[in-house]
């Protein structure tokens, strides 16, 4: 018998909204990544990417269990040298809570040229309202 794959016809993709008030970060994100790739449809393959939309809303209320909030940094390189920039986790959600989120989630993600079409289809806002009603997207639990 053999193993049937789904065309790109065949992928059907819909929309979720994931709230991140008072949801454990880590967990937010390794359930949106989760629906990003596909991981939750029975159609699943890892070299295609089957995986849904993901809306996540209240961004800036996501929680850090424990000391993260003052003791997990965020490093980048300019890629000259000296360039490595540090910055608190409190610092980011001040300057960037959206930032927090997308890193997360996009760490969880492959880092491949499919991980990079995933995280294209991630969107997230801040406050409580988004912009893409249009799409129907249904409501999801981000803590289970």
């Amino acid at each position: 018998m053999k193993t049937e794959f789904p065309s790109k016809s065949e992928i059907t993709r819909n929309w979720f909204v994931l709230d991140a008030s008072e949801a454990a970060l880590g967990r937010l994100a390794s359930k949106a990544a989760k629906i990003l790739m596909g991981k939750h449809k029975p159609t699943y393959v890892p070299f295609l990417d089957t995986g849904d939309h993901v809306i996540v809303i209240n961004a800036d209320k996501a929680i850090l269990t424990g000391n993260k909030e003052t003791q997990k940094m965020y490093r980048r390189h300019s890629g000259y040298p000296g360039g490595l920039t540090e910055i608190r986790a409190d610092k980011m959600r001040a300057a960037r809570p959206i930032r927090l989120v997308e890193e997360a989630i996009k760490g969880m993600l492959p880092k491949t040229k499919l991980g990079k079409q995933m995280y294209r289809k991630l969107k997230v806002y801040a406050g409580d309202k988004h912009p893409h009603s249009a799409q129907q997207p249904k409501a999801m639990a981000a803590a289970e």
